[in-house]
């Protein structure tokens, strides 16, 4: 080996020591923001969603299972003695949604009633008061004028 190779060796041998002596990577010790900046990551499993969403989507999903369980049930029962007539299968798989449909439009109807009517609000003010009215009008062509 000649000298040049000597010191050609060195050269690079002292290049990956210096290279090798350099830290590759840092870990920050600091605590984490609890708000920051950086956009939510989406979780594996079900996607977020409120409470009372969360409650109704495991009760459509208990109350699915129960009504798979029970109709496959009365279905066997039916097939294993031969007496499944179609009308009156048809009729039994109808009447709750024909009992319970009208009752639950029902229900909203009422609900959509009571939050309709605002509550009646008393206003008590000490000095004088100026009481103005708006006269507004809104036009098919977005032209809107506010008259007091």
């Amino acid at each position: 080996m000649t000298p040049a190779d000597r010191e050609c060796a060195a050269k690079l041998i002292t290049a990956v020591e210096e290279a090798l002596a350099q830290p590759t990577s840092f870990r920050d010790p600091s605590p984490l923001p609890l708000i920051g900046t950086a956009p939510p990551v989406p979780q594996p499993g079900r996607p977020p969603m409120s409470q009372r969403a969360t409650d109704t989507s495991a009760l459509m999903l208990s109350g699915s299972v129960l009504t798979l369980t029970a109709g496959g049930a009365t279905s066997a029962v039916l097939w294993a003695s031969g007496h499944a007539d179609p009308t009156v299968i048809a009729l039994i798989a109808a009447a709750p949604v024909a009992i319970a449909v009208p009752i639950y439009a029902l229900a909203r109807l009422v609900k959509a009633a009571a939050t309709a009517t605002p509550a009646e609000q008393h206003h008590h003010y000490s000095g004088p008061v100026h009481q103005q009215t708006v006269h507004s009008q809104a036009r098919l062509w977005s032209k809107t004028t506010n008259n007091l």
